[in-house]
């Protein structure tokens, strides 16, 4: 998908000649000639980046004033100022206020196109080490039948632009297929949100999605996760405890591609692929009358199931020592060895939780086991809601598992 560029100058000229050479490279452009029509851009469709005139004579308000705006409402937003000869100080105080950059007229095509190309891969390597803190587990571990077999659909389905409703128990991976299937699709360099109904009073619900439109001069909007997400993904976790009244505007976005904030009049435009998921049995909620079957014809284009831990226990063995590594990175906790005989209580337990409580139990086990590193660790030393059923073993004390 083609970055969509806002040229904001209150000289036709110098707007027809920054689209031109843009367009030229391939990107899209909107024009603005003062603020107010510049926010009205900005607030139907955000767009990837901001060319803005310092000064906008005629304006309501001038270049800086529109810049505080702008970060107020995006503060993601990257915008490059322009600056006629003479106003280089003006330009670096734009700067400090959160400007990428200023470029000054009379200016060459080479220098704007690498400027917006910077500004760009910046702002896309910010996205990205945003997703990256909020990452847990970063891979799909295991090469268990059901896993060889998501990861098939993952690679057919990422390129496509089809709405996908993931079903599976808390804590197997929903989310981390959500974002596997978004780093694989022509949408990896836009933003992946997140939002999860079920965490979030339904007051709070339709406020976190659309957003907020607040009647003041170009401030005190909130910006919602459907307009967060454009140009990129939005995962809507467990969908099914979304509010009814909210099912039925969901429906319109998926119809429309627009909506309207709390509160605005305004359609907003946005350019979203939506990906739900769910732990419940949706066509049993359907039934009962909480869900729409409508909507749920709509999201689950192509439907996705996650398997329960229980259901590939042999991944985890790869599991736990994938988690050793990981959480040995971030702590510095020496991995450690696992027998034969804990080992086969791990596999053997139904991890209600699944992945997540295997994760959590890993870190456990690393923070309590004490004693040398190099020690083994038994199924006596298992937590005792896990270490309940431990199997005999022949031969007595068994071999060992070397985690890392």
């Amino acid at each position: 998908m083609a970055d969509d560029i806002l040229i904001v100058d209150d000289e036709a000229d110098i707007r027809e000649l920054v689209s031109g050479i843009l367009q030229d490279e391939g990107y899209i452009t909107r024009s603005a000639r003062d603020s107010d029509d510049a926010l009205a851009h900005v607030a139907s469709r955000r767009p990837s980046l901001v060319y803005l005139d310092i000064w906008l004579q005629g304006s309501r308000l001038d270049g800086l004033q529109l810049l505080d705006a702008m970060k107020a409402q995006h503060p993601e937003l990257p915008i490059v100022m322009i600056s006629g000869h003479g106003n280089i100080e003006t330009a670096v105080a734009a700067i400090k206020q959160g400007a990428y950059d200023f470029i000054e007229k009379p200016f060459k095509a080479d220098r704007l196109v690498l400027v917006t190309q910077r500004a760009l891969e910046t702002s896309r390597l910010k996205r990205e080490v945003k997703a990256l803190k909020q990452l847990a587990p970063s891979t799909l571990v295991g090469k268990s039948s059901s896993m060889n077999q998501l990861r098939q659909t993952i690679e057919k389905i990422s390129p496509t632009n089809s709405r996908i409703l993931i079903v599976g128990p808390a804590g197997a991976g929903k989310e981390l297929t959500a974002r596997a299937i978004h780093s694989q699709s022509a949408r990896a360099n836009g933003p992946f949100i997140v939002i999860n109904a079920a965490a979030m009073m339904p007051e709070r619900m339709e406020v976190e999605l659309f957003g907020v439109e607040q009647p003041t001069n170009g401030g005190g909007r909130k910006v919602g996760a459907l307009e967060e997400s454009h140009g990129g993904t939005l995962f809507v976790d467990e969908i099914a405890d979304m509010p009814r009244e909210t099912q039925n505007k969901i429906l319109r976005v998926l119809v429309e591609q627009t909506f309207q904030r709390v509160g605005g009049t305004q359609k907003v435009q946005v350019d979203v692929r939506i990906i739900s998921s769910t732990g419940r049995n949706i066509e049993a909620e359907i039934a009962a009358g909480k869900f729409r079957e409508d909507l749920y014809h709509r999201l689950s284009v192509v439907p996705i199931r996650v398997p329960p831990l229980a259901e590939r226990r042999e991944d985890i063995p790869s599991l736990i020592e994938y988690f050793m590594h990981q959480i040995s990175q971030a702590t510095g906790l020496p991995k450690r060895l696992i027998g034969e005989d804990a080992m086969a209580v791990l596999q053997s337990h139904d991890w209600p939780g699944n992945v997540r409580q295997l994760r959590n139990n890993v870190e456990r086990l690393m923070i309590l086991a004490g004693g040398d590193p190099e020690a083994l660790i038994n199924a006596d030393m298992l937590p005792p809601d896990v270490g309940s059923m431990v199997p005999s073993m022949p031969g007595g004390d068994g071999g060992e598992h070397l985690m890392g």
